[in-house]
């Protein structure tokens, strides 16, 4: 299969794919998987769905020499989608409350699906954002896969030479970020091609910041858009060209995947998966749906959903039926012929019979979407949205008339299914006890980034959203950072903090506390680096924060008993006009 490149690309390939012999791979007894997940892209976001603004050929290319399901459903929201995915269970079941301050994390006693591949003797990878916990046992490596390389929040600061991690390991990413973790998952790939391997790839674009290398963000400049919102009042017509450009990028990277896998020979042997987490992250083109991202109408949780096996599942084929991203655990397991070792009843099942062409007594099955309190339930002809109206989804996919009143017992039918779902699934869901775990010999570094800690007194965060914030405004010795924490193992930590100081700061004296272990620090050394991120983005951004080169400080170590605590870090004394901006607690056990 030929790599597809947008207009004006051809030289890229040469410039940037690498290089392979062709040799023959030996088969493995179970066919390799490759699963890729974009971050905020809408089901509208694709050349193939009849969007006239971009073109995603590659991506594209997955439909017409495999299966497109036309009615696929995620959540509203990132980390929800990634933990239904991993488990097959909604993600209420699975702990997983919000998208940041530890709300996003996937509890320890869910079974993933990388655990259960791996089981199988499968080689595991994940390359990209993780969003279900950061902390091991949290952390990917403690969740099946062998190998982790990207980053564990909700969203990152900036996309150009980023600051990252592998299996645990502070490294600083090369390029733009969605090219990089497109080439530690080839080199995956092609490490692990002569054995089973499961690669999970999920990107962090289109979503903010809105940031794209210039040769894919120039086609867009001030391009019209064919193609608007339903109401093109709501639409920032610059937000949309570069979210359409971040598509194209993703574009180009699944291209250069599916390239490397016809050269090195395993085309035949692995089944490549292709969706989203949500709706769109502004409002753009998407085929007239009411709804983007955060809503559980259509246009929030409809997604795109191709899979591709040549000679298992037939070219072409487009299936109807609704699904959802409950539904890929168990259906790739089936698909490989691995066994669950889950022992947790799913809410997925298994849409093998609709990709071998076996419909005969499918069930018309309800998919439910949840957010921040909202829910909604889709059956093939309708949905019942969050407010109790109902829509007939075939005759208007818009969302327009309501025909609860024309249609009674259905919609009593399905408003008795969302209240029972949120009697079984909602109850104490907004409360979140789970401490942050610390110490683990298995996985001996522990990021406390400013993200899951809390500011007290006038301390503040330098963004309002806290993925990617670090703490500021450090100006009184009654102003504190704190860490709700659980030391797995008794034993000697050291303790490193990554901070920034102007050099007429320097000299502010602080302490490290937990429970009665107590270390001093100094800060002695002035550090004051440029915000950065601003001269990347495309435009101006809401939420996220702006990021800087924090510099490690090592402050010594701390002797911890196993248990619960407060982690704190307060002033001692303040020279200057402020102690210092925090992004990161290290914590690491000494064998």
């Amino acid at each position: 299969m030929p790599l597809h490149l947008a207009s004006g690309f051809c030289a890229l390939l040469v410039i940037q794919c690498h290089c392979w012999i062709a040799l023959p791979a030996a088969a493995p007894t179970h066919p390799n998987i490759v699963v890729i997940l974009a971050d905020d892209q809408g089901w509208g976001d694709l050349s193939l769905n009849g969007n006239s603004n971009l073109n995603t050929p590659n991506i594209d290319s997955l439909a017409t020499s495999g299966a497109q399901f036309e009615h696929f459903f995620v959540s509203p929201v990132c980390s929800p989608t990634r933990a239904e995915f991993l488990t097959g269970r909604y993600h209420p079941r699975g702990g997983v409350r919000g998208v940041t301050t530890g709300a996003e994390r996937l509890n320890l006693d869910e079974t993933t699906i990388a655990d259960t591949f791996q089981a199988a003797g499968y080689t595991t990878g994940a390359f990209g954002k993780w969003h279900n916990g950061s902390q091991y046992p949290y952390h990917p490596n403690g969740r099946g896969f062998d190998t982790y390389y990207g980053f564990t929040s909700g969203h990152w600061g900036n996309y150009f030479n980023p600051i990252l991690e592998q299996n645990g390991h502070l490294m600083r990413g090369t390029g733009f970020i969605a090219d990089d973790l497109t080439d530690h998952a080839m080199a995956f790939i092609e490490t692990h091609r002569k054995e089973p391997f499961f690669c999970y790839i999920p990107f962090n674009t289109p979503h903010s910041p809105m940031q794209v290398p210039d040769r894919f963000y120039d086609r867009f400049k001030g391009a019209e858009l064919k193609q608007r919102n339903r109401d093109p009042k709501r639409e920032d017509p610059e937000f949309t060209r570069a979210a359409l450009a971040m598509c194209e990028n993703i574009d180009w990277n699944v291209g250069r995947i599916l390239h490397q896998l016809e050269v090195l020979g395993l085309t035949e042997n692995t089944i490549v998966v292709y969706f989203s987490d949500n709706g769109p992250n502004s409002w753009r083109w998407n085929g007239g749906m009411k709804g983007r991202k955060g809503s559980t109408d259509e246009g929030g949780v409809r997604s795109p959903l191709l899979v591709r096996w040549p000679g298992n599942i037939p070219a072409g084929i487009r299936i109807s039926q609704i699904a959802g991203a409950i539904d890929l655990l168990p259906t790739l397991a089936d698909l490989a012929g691995v066994r669950n070792t889950g022992t947790k009843p799913l809410d997925g099942i298994t849409l093998k019979p609709l990709l071998t062409g076996s419909t005969a007594g499918w069930p018309d099955r309800m998919i439910f979407s949840h957010w921040s309190g909202r829910v909604s339930v889709r059956t093939q002809q309708h949905r019942l949205d969050s407010s109790g109206l109902l829509f007939d989804m075939v005759n208007d996919p818009g969302q327009t008339r309501d025909v609860s009143e024309a249609l009674p017992a259905e919609a009593e039918r399905l408003r008795k299914s969302v209240a029972d779902w949120k009697e079984h699934l909602l109850p104490g869901f907004g409360e979140d006890p789970r401490p942050l775990p610390v110490g683990f010999p298995a996985f001996p570094v522990t990021q406390l980034p400013a993200r899951d800690g809390l500011p007290h007194g006038k301390v503040t965060r330098s963004a309002r959203a806290p993925n990617s914030s670090y703490f500021m405004n450090w100006t009184d010795t009654a102003d504190r950072m704190t860490w709700d924490v659980d030391i797995a193992t008794t034993g000697r930590y050291e303790a490193v903090l990554f901070y920034a100081c102007p050099a007429a700061d320097v000299g502010a004296k602080f302490e490290l506390r937990l429970n009665d272990a107590t270390i001093e620090g100094t800060v002695s050394e002035p550090h004051d680096p440029p915000l950065q991120g601003s001269e990347n983005d495309r435009v101006p951004r809401a939420g996220e924060s702006y990021v800087k080169d924090f510099k490690p400080m090592r402050i010594g170590t701390l002797d911890l008993k196993k248990g619960r605590g407060e982690l704190t870090l307060r002033a001692l004394q303040i020279p200057g006009s402020q102690v210092m901006e925090v992004r990161m607690l290290l914590l690491t056990l000494v064998p």
